[in-house]
């Protein structure tokens, strides 16, 4: 990357001397500037603002431009050692270095938010390609928040990663908790984001051990709100006379007997619909969320929903469904809810939820082939999303009873 670098020497009047002034320096890179004094005065009568030095052979004037060649060689030898280091920088980091402050933070070593900002950056340019968009918000999150309770704990703008021990870790989970009311699992998810940035430190050996090494973050298991096959029912033959309700209605009916997360609808295109092995139309798709591929038949209300937005103005080969924002979306299916009497927090998500139990595992399908179908890595992900709804146990319980009985009558 092309950097522009610049600097000139400048005079401030001196407050308590009238003919003097103070020299100062300003470094600018890339069109942004930093200032800091030379310590050097002079008087006001020798300084050519233009040549930005001392005019004149005397001896107070070759004595200040001398300095000022040194401030000069320090400022150019600095620009060059933050060059050769291949990272972006600043005019502060530069003149960090002249000053000196640069010194210390090598001898204290590699700085904790530092570290966590290049992986976040990291992060964004992979966007697409190996992270979604969702997990490097997460990670500018988890950042945010250990910045907030550095300078809250530690009274520091940052701190070096050697000193993150267990106490810093308990001491954040708490922080989150409560200063931020954080839920348990949300708390433990940032202090996994900030988990990885030490593990890069561990890595790179800029520190000697992994302070996680005594710490336990457990997840408690949450029941997942879904709809139940009633509440399904209602929301299906529900009349919805305005047309962008009625548009979101449809959408996470879709979810609902697809499994697809709200950022695999949204891209849904023509080519990941498919011809499966048995004739019918199947949804063949890379999960954007885990890369993972989930394969779905497609069931007849979601074929024709499908078939009903085929004409629509926003559909075309690259998208099949007129899919709003998220925010929008978990905003109209909440005020949709209201509309059908369903007394229950509904969110875009809880579709997936619904599929996974009322559509799918309620109706006997393997827990094997839902986990397929929702492009989980493996059977305990799916087991959080997926209830065993007390009607199913109920009705195979019944049936164990019949054959358990008809086997009792045979061995009288």
């Amino acid at each position: 990357m092309k950097t522009s670098f610049s600097y000139l020497f400048y005079l401030r009047k001196n407050v308590t001397k009238e003919n003097a002034g103070t020299i100062y320096l300003r470094v600018t890179v890339n069109g942004k500037r930093a200032v800091s004094t030379t310590g050097r005065e002079v008087p006001i009568s020798i300084w050519n603002t233009n040549a930005g030095k001392a005019l004149g052979s005397s001896s107070q004037a070759k004595l200040i431009n001398r300095s000022l060649s040194k401030v000069e060689n320090d400022i150019y030898a600095a620009y060059q050692r933050l060059l050769d280091r291949g990272e972006s920088f600043s005019s502060r980091d530069i003149i960090d270095i002249y000053l000196g402050k640069d010194k210390d933070k090598e001898k204290d070593g590699k700085m904790l938010l530092d570290i966590f900002q290049e992986h976040n950056d990291r992060v964004n340019k992979l966007i697409g390609k190996d992270f979604a968009a969702g997990t490097a918000e997460r990670y500018r999150t988890a950042k945010k928040h250990v910045e907030d309770y550095i300078k809250k704990e530690y009274k520091a703008s940052d701190i070096p990663v050697k000193d993150v021990d267990h106490k810093f870790i308990s001491g954040l989970e708490y922080y989150l908790k409560t200063e931020r009311n954080c839920a348990h699992n949300s708390a433990i998810k940032y202090i996994t984001n900030f988990k990885k940035i030490i593990r890069i430190a561990y890595a790179n050996e800029w520190i000697s051990r992994d302070p996680f090494n005594n710490w336990k973050g457990r997840l408690k298991i949450v029941d997942r709100e879904f709809l139940t096959k009633d509440e399904l029912q209602v929301m299906i033959e529900k009349e919805i006379n305005n047309d962008r309700l009625s548009l979101v209605k449809d959408i996470f009916l879709f979810c609902c007997f697809t499994g697809l997360a709200y950022a695999d609808v949204k891209k849904l295109s023509e080519k990941e619909v498919v011809v499966g092995i048995d004739g019918n139309k199947w949804i063949k798709i890379n999960r954007t969320k885990t890369k993972t591929r989930s394969s779905i038949p497609i069931l007849p209300t979601a074929e024709a929903i499908l078939e009903k937005y085929s004409s629509h103005h926003d559909v075309n080969h690259k998208r099949l469904l007129p899919v709003l924002s998220n925010q929008k979306m978990n905003a109209y299916i909440k005020e949709i809810g209201d509309l059908c009497g369903i007394n229950k927090n509904l969110t875009f998500h809880l579709a997936r939820h619904t599929f996974a139990t009322t559509v799918t595992l309620s109706n006997g399908v393997p827990i094997e082939s839902v986990s397929k179908m929702l492009g989980h890595k493996n059977l305990q992900t799916t087991q959080h999303y997926a209830k065993i709804l007390d009607r199913k146990i109920s009705d195979d319980m019944a049936a164990l009873r019949e054959r358990l009985g008809s086997n009792l009558q045979t061995m009288n």
